[in-house]
Order: structure tokens, then sequence, then C-alpha cells
């Protein structure tokens, strides 16, 4: 059977790049409508790349760029000797049809080399995909797959640039206008915690957060109540045009890199139920418990929340399954249980475990503002925390510290005092009196009623608002946060 297949030759548009150089030549001012993002490698012929970057060196030093003024830079150019050298540019001038579709021609153009990227890189897709290395996975080729993808659509955006005042300020009016009009008055999305969301308007669409606590504080028993309580507020309304408009709440991606899916659904039930989640997973849940906990797993059962518990997954596998979700589902937010657990594909890694952090944290950044939703990354603590008399922590405790400080919006820690006052049981010093002892005793005894079923989401940093500390109540049973009796206590530390 003959091969049907033809050999096919990379999209251009050669008549394209001559109109809109002659564009540019005839007026130097259209180049400012293509430069921002339009590159002389964009094009095609080479020739035409040198003409165009030549074009540009001449406005960034305001001199006209015209047949006369490139024909000396042009006189020993053999390319464009080729095609008939300072004579061709002048045909060029002399041809442009509109200096107004100069913007038009410089799509094309960029779109055509869109298109011969993705040919290029399909090509590097087949030939990787038959060289099998040992230590290279499928798995790892279509992560770097993903990640040269995503920075090639990042490079295909013409649109952004300069928004108007105006723009901004109607933008930031409606988005108080719709806090004023929900009863929490919480212009983001909330956690679940009233005396929390009072301080940080909820979170906020395009920031990074980063919970961090040291291991038994509840980061994740935290986490889960902010995405429970995101998913089960969430609400939209069907516009006149038909478009759906999100009210209240969100639909939360949470990517478990250390749990699995069930062991946080047991985590929500216990919550819910106020069963313990050791009694689920066993069975022992009572006959006349069991109707409670029926109808709470059919509430959670239509909750709009998405869980992957992928381990080790990449921040470019990450990336592409959270623009997934948001493309075929909806997302209003996005939790990360934990950062460290992430990492870089195999061929990207850099000599550090810090630059790797760094990396990771700019990624998340950027896919905050890329989805336009909040992104809550959980984040171990170092042990520099248990050396301290006071273990509450503080920035300075973040592990790679600087890269994750500076990346974030929002810096929260979790600690309960209880956890590490209950360690702390005195026992009888040498030549210690009993009245002394018995002192101490009951004054240690008197602290762990104070501080019973309390823990502290510590505010390290916060771009929008106030730092400072929200009590917040916690049952260790159901390992369950929730808004403390009587109030938070905020104590406000200034920005």
């Amino acid at each position: 059977m003959p091969d049907a297949r033809v050999e096919r030759t990379p999209p251009v548009n050669l008549e394209a790049e001559q109109q809109l150089l002659g564009a540019l030549l005839a007026n130097n001012k259209a180049y400012e409508r293509v430069s921002e993002f339009l590159l002389p490698q964009h094009f095609a012929d080479d020739r035409h790349a040198r003409i165009y970057e030549a074009i540009g060196q001449l406005a960034a030093r305001n001199t006209v760029a015209n047949p006369v003024t490139l024909k000396t830079r042009f006189e020993k150019d053999e390319g464009l000797a080729e095609i008939g050298g300072a004579q061709y540019l002048a045909r060029l001038a002399s041809s442009v049809v509109a200096v107004v579709n100069a913007a038009d021609y410089g799509k094309i153009i960029h779109d055509l080399y869109l298109r011969r990227q993705l040919i290029a890189l399909g090509n590097e897709v087949v030939n990787d995909a038959y060289a099998v290395e040992e230590d290279v996975s499928a798995a790892d080729h279509m992560e770097a797959t993903e990640q040269k993808l995503f920075e090639l659509s990042r490079s295909g955006s013409y649109e952004g640039g300069f928004k108007e005042f105006r723009v901004a300020l109607r933008e930031a009016i409606d988005m108080a206008e719709q806090a004023y009009k929900r009863d929490s008055q919480v212009t983001g999305v909330t956690t679940g915690l009233d005396d929390l969301d009072k301080k940080l308007g909820g979170f906020h669409p395009s920031d990074l957060v980063i919970l961090a606590g040291r291991p038994s504080m509840g980061k994740t028993a935290l986490a889960t109540k902010m995405a429970f309580s995101a998913a089960r507020a969430y609400r939209e309304r069907t516009l006149e045009d038909g478009r759906k408009e999100v009210v209240e709440g969100a639909k939360v991606a949470f990517f478990s890199l250390e749990m699995s899916a069930e062991q946080l659904a047991t985590r929500l039930l216990a919550e819910v139920t106020e069963i313990p989640s050791d009694k689920i997973r066993r069975g022992e849940v009572r006959g006349e418990d069991f109707p409670r906990f029926v109808e709470a797993a059919t509430a959670l059962d239509r909750l709009p929340l998405f869980i992957d518990d992928t381990p080790a997954l990449s921040i470019s596998a990450l990336r592409t399954r959270a623009r997934r979700l948001e493309r075929t589902q909806g997302l209003g937010m996005i939790v990360i249980d934990y950062l460290q657990l992430l990492t870089l594909p195999a061929n990207m890694r850099p000599e550090s475990r810090v630059q790797e952090i760094s990396a990771i944290t700019r990624g998340l950044k950027a896919l905050a503002k890329e989805l336009h939703v909040p992104v809550l990354a959980l984040s171990q603590l170092s042990r520099a925390v248990e050396q301290r008399e006071d273990k509450r922590p503080q920035l300075s405790d973040l592990r790679e510290s600087g890269t994750i400080e500076q990346d974030a919006d929002v810096v929260m820690f979790v600690f309960r005092e209880e956890y590490y006052h209950s360690r702390a049981e005195p026992s009888r010093r040498a030549e210690e009196s009993d009245e002394k002892f018995n002192d101490r005793y009951e004054q240690w005894q008197k602290r762990g009623q104070e501080i019973h079923n309390v823990a502290e989401a510590i505010i390290g940093k916060q771009r929008h608002g106030p730092i400072g500390t929200v009590r917040l109540f916690f049952d260790g049973n159901y390992t369950k946060f929730d808004n403390l009796a009587g109030g938070g206590d905020f104590h406000n530390e200034g920005n």
C-alpha cells in the first residue's frame, strides 16, 4: 500500500510580514502597537526579523526608521542583498496598504509563530517518547511537556498592559458593594471562622496564603475546615445574559499530597457528625448515630469540593490539573497540603532545595494570578520553634523562609499552647517543699484550664490589613476548629 503521508511545511505568511514591515517603515508610530507582544524571532523569514529588530533599535533612540536610515545598516547584509537590498526596503514602504492594520498583521505573525512552536514541540515529544531512558519516566516526559506548553501559552498572550485607573476603581467599588450586600461583609472566600474573616476579609482572588505550623498543631484540620466552609457556602446566580456569577463561597480544589482522599473525607465526616474519626474508620458507628451519619454523608456528597491525592505532585502537573478543573467545573479556591511535598519536573530541578522552594512558591503565586483565585498552601516550620521558651511561631521559622515570606500575600501560623503545656507537667524538684510544689502544680492546672480547647491563628504577614492573633476553638476528639465562644479576642499588632 503506498504511503499516503504528505510532507507538510510549517505555516508562514510572508505577505503579512511584508505588509507589517511596510507599515512600520511608513509610520514608525505603528511600532508601538506591536512591540509589546511581537519579537524578531516571531518572524518566519530571518531577513524580515533583522529589519524588524533594526526598526526597534532606531525607535528606541527616537530616530526615524525608513529605507534611507536603514540603508547603511543593511548594505553589507548578504541575506537582504539576495532580495534587493535597499530597494527591497523601499518597495516594502511603498507597497503598504494601510498602516491601521499593523496590529492585525502583527497578531497573524505571532499566531503563526506559536503554531510553528507547537509543531516543533510535538516533534520533540515524539522523539523523546521514542528515546527510552532509564532515569526518565514517561510521567517525567509528560510533566516536562506540560511545563513547556504552559510557558508557550504564557508567551502567546498579546493581551494585558496598562489598565485605566477608573476601570480598577470601578472593580474595587463593585467588590466593596458585594461585600456590603453580604451578611458577613466578607469580600473574599470565607474561612468559616468569623473572627478570622473579620481580620482577613476572607481569602482574596490572586492571593497566595501560607498556613504554617509544627506537626500536631492542626494545619491540615484547619485547612480542611476552611475548604469545607468555602465549598458549603458556595452559591451562584444566573445573570440576564445567561452567565453564572458566584455570590458566595467557592468551588474548591484540594491537593492532598500527604493524606489520602478517604482520610480527608473521614475527617470531614467526623467534624460534621461529631463522631471520632478513628471510630468511623473502624466501623464503630452506634446504631442511634447512624441516621445522623448518613444525613451528613448525603450533605457532604453535594459539596463542590474536589480532592486530588496524587503523591509527589509536580508544580506543573498541579497547574495543569487546576486549569483543567477551572475549565470543566469552575474553580474559586485551591488548597495544597503541603508546600514542601511539591516538586519541580526532573529536568528543571535547581542545585539547592531553597531554589526549588523559591521556584515552587513563585509558580503558586503565578497560578493564583492566572486563575484569579486564592491559593492556600500549607507549610512546615523549622525545629527552631522547639528550642524557644515561647513556642509561638514567627516568620523566621518558615523553612526556606525568605522565598515563602516574600511571595506570600498572607502568612498565618496555627499554634496550640495546650499541646506543649500538657507535655510539661511539673515534677518535684530536689529539696522542694510540698507547699512550693503544690503551688506550682496548681498554677500549671489553672493555666491548662484557661487554654483547654483553645488554638491561635497568628497572622504574621498580611499585605492588605493588620497582623495579630485570633483565638479559635479546637476539639482534639474530632480534630475540629470552630469559632471560640465569646469571640476570638484579636490582638492587633499593626501592619
